[in-house]
């Protein structure tokens, strides 16, 4: 009896690793994306998108598919669905795995400035007029429209609805990987000279902080948040063989 897997993703590495898992004998994977893009890129296996309804909502998931296994596979900001993962397998008894991807090293030249959230970011970024890039996802800009007095220039993939409330926004709509020299370009291009960002880690979003490094921008850096502490690796591989190595189906272990 094959393995059932549901993958919580929406990053490159939980497409990579659904592909990884789909590719061996012995898994059923179902990867689940939680809608908010409209259009994702394909994906290669089964997907569910939306909500469960918290983590309820997820262990009733879990129980009624039959699921032998869980794996938090999100963005490293998705705090709430990762604890919502961690409550759910506990409830429903359900083993987890997480693929928490590391974040970025601050290296000699980065300007960063620190900061809890997207609020603290727009205060951070002070009084006086400045040109600043965001590239945050949508979901967060609008807590610059607390500070109107800037210039914005704001990446996203799906378009920022309604546009922020501020005299002077443009907007770029884009899909990463970004290479650093075009992200040089984008920054000089526009005048920037301070960009907004999570600390998301792996290589597809780097290049804005290369680039930054490179021309002397401030960055003014979103912190992690808290993720709950389960089992987890920071690559494709190793969480492949940690899905390996668990038990089989509950039917295979005779419970």
């Amino acid at each position: 009896m094959a393995k059932r897997i549901l993958i919580l993703g929406g990053t490159t590495e939980s497409r990579q690793l659904a592909a990884a898992l789909a590719a061996r004998p012995g898994f059923k994977v179902v990867l689940s994306l939680a809608g908010r893009t409209t259009s994702p890129v394909a994906q290669g296996v089964p997907v569910r998108s939306g909500g469960f309804g918290g983590a309820q909502g997820l262990a009733r998931h879990l129980r009624d598919k039959e699921i032998d296994l869980l794996i938090d596979a999100t963005h490293p900001y998705a705090a709430r669905i990762s604890a919502n993962a961690a409550e759910a397998a506990r409830l429903a008894g359900v083993p987890i795995l997480a693929l928490r991807r590391p974040g970025w090293e601050q290296m000699a030249g980065d300007r960063w400035t620190l900061v809890k959230d997207a609020q603290a970011a727009a205060e951070a970024l002070g009084a006086e007029p400045r040109h600043v890039f965001l590239s945050l996802g949508r979901q967060e800009v609008s807590a610059f429209e607390a500070a109107p007095q800037h210039r914005y220039l704001i990446r996203s993939v799906d378009p920022v609805e309604p546009p922020l409330a501020v005299p002077h926004a443009e907007y770029i709509l884009a899909r990463g990987p970004f290479r650093e020299a075009d992200e040089r370009e984008l920054l000089k291009a526009h005048g920037v000279d301070a960009i907004v960002s999570k600390d998301s880690g792996g290589a597809a979003t780097y290049g804005k902080i290369a680039a930054a490094r490179a021309l002397g921008i401030e960055a003014v850096m979103i912190r992690r948040p808290v993720l709950p502490e389960v089992p987890s690796a920071s690559t494709v591989e190793d969480v492949v063989a940690m899905a390996a190595h668990l038990p089989g189906p509950v039917a295979e272990r005779g419970v």
